[in-house]
């Protein structure tokens, strides 16, 4: 009697009890494969790259233009500080725009500004509707 009993609970388990049980074996996530997970930076790495090489490119021909028409030869030591000049001043430029981008963004949504707080009644009323859909309040569980 005993031992159908225990056979018997073995036979009653349901799909979900044997998923629920090997969800608990395996991590709750995989990681993806390196080129996949890191190929948004894979890309900017490459556009990165190919527009600085481009822009080495583009400038060396103008540097070199520009000393043939003076009647000069072409100079490394005068055309690579020009070269890092640009790329700095461009650098510069755009990393100031985007941190205060993210920086700006965040400080104002800190602060509360008109379209933080809108997104923020939004939800709330959406949560509101929900509760009363539902039947319930916010007073009560």
């Amino acid at each position: 009697m005993l031992g159908e009993s225990a056979a018997s609970t073995t036979d009653r388990s349901t799909p979900r009890d044997r998923t629920a049980d090997a969800r608990r074996k395996d991590p709750p996530f995989r990681k993806p494969r390196w080129p996949r997970a890191y190929g948004f930076a894979l890309v900017t790495g490459a556009l990165f790259v190919f527009s600085w090489i481009g822009q080495f490119l583009f400038q060396m021909t103008v540097a070199n233009n520009e000393a043939r028409q003076h009647g000069e030869s072409f100079a490394w030591g005068e055309f690579l500080p020009q070269f890092l000049a640009s790329t700095f001043e461009n650098w510069q430029s755009e990393f100031l725009q985007l941190i205060w981008q993210a920086a700006g963004l965040a400080l104002f949504y800190y602060w509360g500004s008109s379209q933080s707080r809108e997104s923020d009644e939004r939800i709330e009323a959406k949560l509101d509707a929900l509760l009363r859909e539902r039947g319930l309040t916010s007073d009560r569980p």
